[in-house]
């Protein structure tokens, strides 16, 4: 039943199953597990992240694609929440038809970027989705009237989701049972569900052909797989991952503006996550999401602890100022890539295969 559920895509190594697990268990528990605002908001964060890196990796990762447009379905969907809310009202019909018109939209957009794929290609495709991105950002900001221009659009859920409900009078091991919390599980099964889906989609065989694309396009064309119709199709697929990540997004901060959802700076962090993950790996999207997150969001907390703790050393303690974490954010990056090159899920695949093609001690003696 479990490899039916993972479609037969095990973690192949005990350790990863062991991460991954604790993952999924912090994950579920964690507004019981780690209680606080801030706690939630970065569990959050990660179960958003987990469904828009997945769906990058699937065009990087497993087509080998690189487009720099990702950000902007993600727009896509968190606007199409936001607009939807603001212009019918909080009802789930709203937050629906906003939901279903803004994967309309990131259809026909992807599509569309998706033909330009068989133009051109490598670096040349990435600057065509950069300037598209970089388009979509300045159009957003500059439609005040229609997405809120620069201050964005601020929205009302429907009452279910809404802090203010609360479902018991006494909270339950010590957190309030309200609509807050709703929505994290609501954010925690949609995160689930597209994370198994997109383990289906790489492990059937159209998964295996875009892997067989990514790895020789022309030998793919040559036995006789049409390599434009499946580039086409890992183009929408990943789009529409990141429209719906996009919807999350909204339906949590119950906010969305041009920085929140279109910013350059989340598809360089999509990138990261990635390479830290490992591309190619679905699971990989989660793992990259927690450490990277975690990493960003405590980061200045831990040093500055650190910084405090060292003021007998003047100079180390400037050194470790919560002002420089990005400094240190980028040092660990760079270690992160020089230790496990093929990624956390890579590395430790390697390292399972090897421990169990060695030869056992007494078979050894044996032979």
């Amino acid at each position: 039943m479990l490899n039916r559920l993972i479609s037969n895509d095990p973690p192949r190594s005990r350790l990863l199953a062991a991460v991954l697990v604790v993952i999924l268990l912090g994950l579920a528990f964690a507004p019981f597990l780690f209680p606080g605002v801030k706690a939630l908001s970065v569990a959050a964060k990660v179960l958003i992240f987990v469904v828009l890196v997945v769906g990058f990796d699937l065009l990087l990762g497993y087509t080998g694609i690189v487009s720099f447009a990702h950000t902007m379905f993600f727009g896509i969907g968190a606007y199409g929440i936001a607009i939807s809310s603001n212009t019918w009202g909080p009802t789930w019909g709203a937050i629906g038809l906003g939901f279903v018109l803004s994967l309309g939209v990131t259809l026909v957009f992807s599509l569309v970027i998706g033909l330009f794929s068989l133009r051109v290609r490598a670096i040349f495709f990435a600057m065509i989705t950069l300037a598209v991105a970089a388009a979509f950002q300045t159009l957003a900001s500059q439609l005040s009237d229609f997405t809120g221009g620069e201050d964005g659009l601020s929205f009302k859920v429907p009452e279910l989701l809404s802090p203010g409900t609360e479902f018991s009078d006494e909270p339950f091991w010590g957190v309030s049972l309200d609509g807050r919390l709703l929505s994290y599980y609501l954010l925690f099964v949609l995160a689930l569900g597209m994370l198994l889906a997109m383990l289906r989609i790489v492990n059937s065989p159209f998964g295996r052909v875009l892997q067989a694309i990514r790895e020789n396009e022309f030998r793919a064309e040559a036995i006789g797989y049409r390599v434009v119709v499946y580039r086409t199709l890992s183009s929408v697929l990943s789009a529409l991952f990141a429209c719906v990540a996009g919807a999350m997004l909204a339906l949590w901060l119950r906010y969305n503006g041009p920085d929140t959802s279109l910013s350059f700076e989340i598809m360089m962090d999509v990138l990261l996550i990635v390479v830290i993950g490992g591309m190619g790996t679905v699971y990989g999207a989660a793992i990259g999401s927690v450490l990277f997150l975690l990493a960003q969001s405590y980061l200045q907390d831990l040093l500055r602890l650190a910084s405090e703790a060292t003021t007998a050393l003047p100079l180390l303690s400037a050194l470790l100022s919560p002002d420089r974490w990005l400094l240190w954010l980028g040092l660990l990056f760079v270690l992160s890539v020089y230790y496990f090159p093929t990624g956390v899920v890579g590395r430790l695949r390697t390292r399972a295969a090897l421990k169990s093609s060695s030869p056992k001690p007494g078979l050894e003696e044996a032979s």
